[in-house]
């Protein structure tokens, strides 16, 4: 290995809390930013032990670096959904319109490369990798058309659901026929540890939404089924991606298990954010409604860790914020606690991770970008 740094945490669900870090001001937003902003200030060096490995190249720009390898993505998957039926079509196209950032594609791309260059300095990515990157794009798209069905969400990006358009039944079919043409892709990748690696990931969906459904009396439990849940539907698909790709470009084991865990944990620090900012940003920039967790009942990290200032809020999660004023009430204790500012600490512990990880493989543009890419899930405001 480039830089073996500490010990890894092989734990997905260890919560990473430090105590308690102070009340929060009333200006959520700009305590958020000024938390995230101390952190990024930290020296690099006190994120490896092997600080002299670091390489002294800018920042790379993930979403620039990973430009070329995603060209024509959108196009790419829309050949895998061909279909004759033309409203189908139409719902399989909704959301592959070109004007999502394509976050979990372009992770997986730096990853390739990132992968490749640690293992012969080969700086092309190869057809198949690029191939687990739209794959990875498919599976979370229709993962989010059969969330909007469950929680009968009427946005989505700025814009109506699919079953607010064409009704739920059309879209659980829809979601289903871009999960079957994902299936197929990864079929003609012909690899069977890609195949087990990447269905992983659909078993771990249905996993979550299922641990989505339920609520743990016990706190600790509480926080760990939290955390669990928040694997399975959002880091498993990062963390096997990436995984996937090391497969594909290196025989070693141990990048395998770097990959993963970068993906794991950036995953997990990515979904601490989207927590943070139900409470924190307003639903035009979120693109979704505010609040949207509370109103279906779900306790997250703030919930979670206000809960622990204020006691009364465990009866509204246990009847899952089901009584009239429920949703305000619960909202104003978060507010009111620390729990923004522990769950974006908590954020920045598990890209810290992320980062001793990536930093194992031998310097590139693209493993500085990933790096990078870690600062970017802290700062992301949508």
């Amino acid at each position: 290995m480039w830089c073996e740094g500490r010990g890894r945490e092989r734990n997905p669900f260890r919560c990473f809390c430090m105590g308690n870090q102070g009340n929060l001001t009333s200006n959520k937003t700009t305590l958020l930013k000024n938390t995230v902003t101390r952190f990024h200030h930290t020296s690099i060096s006190h994120w490896c032990s092997c600080s002299k490995t670091i390489s002294d190249e800018k920042y790379q720009d993930p979403f620039q670096l990973g430009r070329k390898d995603l060209k024509n993505l959108y196009e790419d998957i829309k050949k895998e959904l061909l279909v004759s039926a033309a409203e189908l079509k139409e719902m399989c196209d909704y959301y592959f319109d070109g004007k999502g950032k394509a976050f979990r594609p372009m992770i997986v791309v730096l990853m390739a490369r990132a992968c490749n260059i640690h293992h012969n300095n080969s700086k092309e990515v190869q057809a198949s990798q690029r191939s687990v990157a739209i794959i990875a794009e498919m599976i979370h798209t229709a993962s989010l058309v059969h969330d909007d069905v469950i929680d009968d969400a009427n946005s989505r990006r700025g814009k109506r659901t699919l079953n607010q358009i064409w009704g739920e039944r059309k879209a659980v079919l829809a979601g289903d026929f871009i999960l079957s043409a994902a299936s197929v892709a990864l079929a003609r990748i012909g690899n069977t540890t890609i195949v087990s690696v990447l269905t992983q990931v659909i078993e771990d969906l249905v996993r979550g939404e299922f641990l989505q459904l339920g609520s743990k009396e016990n706190e600790n439990e509480r926080f760990a089924h939290y955390l669990e849940k928040t694997f399975k539907k959002t880091a498993s698909l990062i963390a096997n991606s990436c995984k996937a790709v090391s497969i594909l470009g290196c025989p070693d084991p141990k990048v395998h298990e770097i990959a993963y865990q970068y993906g794991k944990n950036v995953g997990i620090a990515f979904q601490l954010i989207d927590d943070v900012l139900d409470f924190t940003s307003c639903a035009d920039h979120l693109g979704k409604p505010t609040a949207a967790d509370l109103k279906l009942g779900l306790a997250t990290g703030p919930v979670l860790f206000a809960c622990r200032q204020f006691p009364e809020m465990n009866a509204m999660i246990m009847r899952r914020f089901s009584k009239p004023g429920d949703v305000e009430r619960a909202w104003k204790y978060v507010l009111q606690s620390d729990g923004v500012q522990q769950t974006t600490y908590l954020a920045q512990r598990y890209c810290h991770a992320a980062t001793r990880e990536i930093r194992k493989l031998r310097p590139s543009p693209e493993r500085e970008a990933l790096v990078h890419l870690t600062e970017m899930v802290l700062m992301r405001d949508k």
